[in-house]
């Protein structure tokens, strides 16, 4: 559950609690920090924070130091960056003794936000919002697949020849979950424990694959929800000896989504988007869903961050591939669902390895511009939106990066240090893959060709 400081203090005291984690996402949506020896937390960091090398918002997935990034590089010599709670995100970490977790806001020697930190990204985005009489409501949807390897078996296989919890088909089967709910138990109890709301879980389509779903929250809240929960969830597959990936496309079947519902309501949690307007919506949510579309393409990096996540979009797979609207059609990118007050887009497009600052301070961006604009809002498409031509996804990182990397919106939205420092991410995710041989070019070439 979530905790006080006054109850953290108290804890502390008992000993209860003994380590707190001040954990700050990365660009890459993995939690980075600190375990603290709680007395140390209580005396010390609550005042001062603590601090991380500023690499930390400048390398890759390996955490290799790479070059070309203004807010860090040898030449600036490394320094540090503060790492300050939001003691609003103060919770036990059940699944681990004796321990709290809080996150945390990298921030400059003046107490700053860094610019190009994710959470700072997302927290300027709903100022923007604030400041127009709304916020914002996101939930998301995280598909995973399990195996009964341990991380440390799957490494030493090369991730090959990997065992998946389950051998066929299990979407929506109450068998299927049965075998493997000692593991999505032990998730959902513990991650209500961490104070998040969970609704439920089901089985998906891949050999092993999953959902747990946690309900809709204020959009802050649902992406450190979402930060917390990946993490916790791998650490708890470890604990019971096997593993999950939240890849976007592991192999050849279905990919793992991250489906994204937004909704806009006023400061006095009324409905916003919901009206007359048309198809159940209101002048400003048709305003609202026009702007999302209408830079879905020049978004689609912070949507798909990595060379595997455009591997997910093929027809036929629930994963979209045009970039059309329609009311509760899981053909397009872009969902309406619900009425009233529960009136929402859900935004298809992210796999589950997005990081979710970022897509949902796109969404909001966007859904801004388009009321601020006054976008008008196209028919809603009925039928099967693969078979369409029309504006699709782009195919590949690099087109999404192009796609970002030129756009006059973005830079005038994010500012031009967030356009260039993720276009870079982009460049060194490109670089790197360019680099590696594959398992498909050896067996295409060591003897045929």
């Amino acid at each position: 559950m979530t905790l006080s400081l006054e109850q953290l203090k108290a804890d502390v005291a008992s000993g209860k609690i003994d380590t707190v984690v001040v954990g700050a996402t990365d660009m890459q949506g993995r939690l980075q920090g600190k375990r603290i020896h709680a007395p140390f937390f209580i005396q010390d960091t609550i005042k001062n924070g603590t601090e991380g090398c500023n690499y930390l918002l400048a390398v890759d997935i390996d955490m290799n130091t790479v070059q070309g990034y203004d807010v860090s590089s040898w030449e600036t010599g490394y320094a540090d960056m503060g790492m300050s709670p939001d003691f609003d995100t103060l919770r036990y970490l059940p699944w681990h003794e004796g321990t709290a977790m809080v996150i945390a806001d990298f921030v400059d020697h003046h107490k700053d936000g860094i610019s190009v930190s994710p959470r700072t990204i997302l927290k300027n985005q709903l100022a923007r919002l604030d400041k127009a009489g709304m916020m914002a409501l996101s939930g998301t949807e995280l598909e995973f697949i399990v195996f009964q390897d341990t991380f440390e078996e799957a490494w030493a296989k090369g991730y090959k020849d990997l065992t998946p919890a389950n051998q066929y088909n299990v979407d929506y089967s109450l068998l299927g979950t049965g075998r493997v709910e000692k593991l999505l138990r032990a998730i959902r109890l513990n991650m209500d424990g961490a104070g998040l709301i969970i609704e439920s879980a089901k089985g998906e389509c891949n050999f092993g694959q999953h959902e747990i779903a946690i309900r809709y929250e204020e959009a802050l809240k649902t992406c450190d929800n979402h930060s917390i929960y990946k993490m916790g969830a791998k650490e708890i597959a470890a604990q019971q000896g096997c593993s999950l990936t939240f890849m976007a496309k592991f192999n050849e079947r279905e990919g793992s989504s991250c489906h994204i519902h937004l909704s806009f309501r006023d400061k006095k949690d009324g409905a916003v988007l919901a009206g007359d307007a048309g198809d159940g919506m209101s002048k400003l949510g048709r305003h609202y869903l026009a702007g999302i579309q209408a830079h879905m393409r020049e978004l689609t990096l912070l949507f798909a961050p990595n060379i595997n996540s455009y591997k997910r979009y093929q027809a036929g797979t629930f994963a979209p591939t045009a970039l059309k609207w329609g009311r509760d059609n899981r053909t397009c990118a872009l969902r309406l669902v619900g009425e009233g007050l529960s009136l929402r887009i859900e935004n298809r497009v992210p796999g589950g390895d997005a990081n979710p600052y970022l897509a949902v301070a796109g969404m909001v961006a966007a859904g801004l511009d388009g009321i601020e604009s006054e976008l008008p809002l196209e028919p809603a498409f009925t039928g099967n939106a693969y078979a369409l031509e029309t504006a699709r996804v782009p195919t590949t990182l690099h087109e999404a990066r192009d796609l970002w990397a030129n756009s006059a919106w973005v830079a005038k939205t994010f500012g031009e240090d967030v356009q260039k420092h993720y276009a870079h991410m982009a460049d060194t995710e490109i670089d790197s893959f360019g680099r590696a041989v594959t398992d498909w070019e050896r067996f295409r070439s060591f003897e045929r060709m």
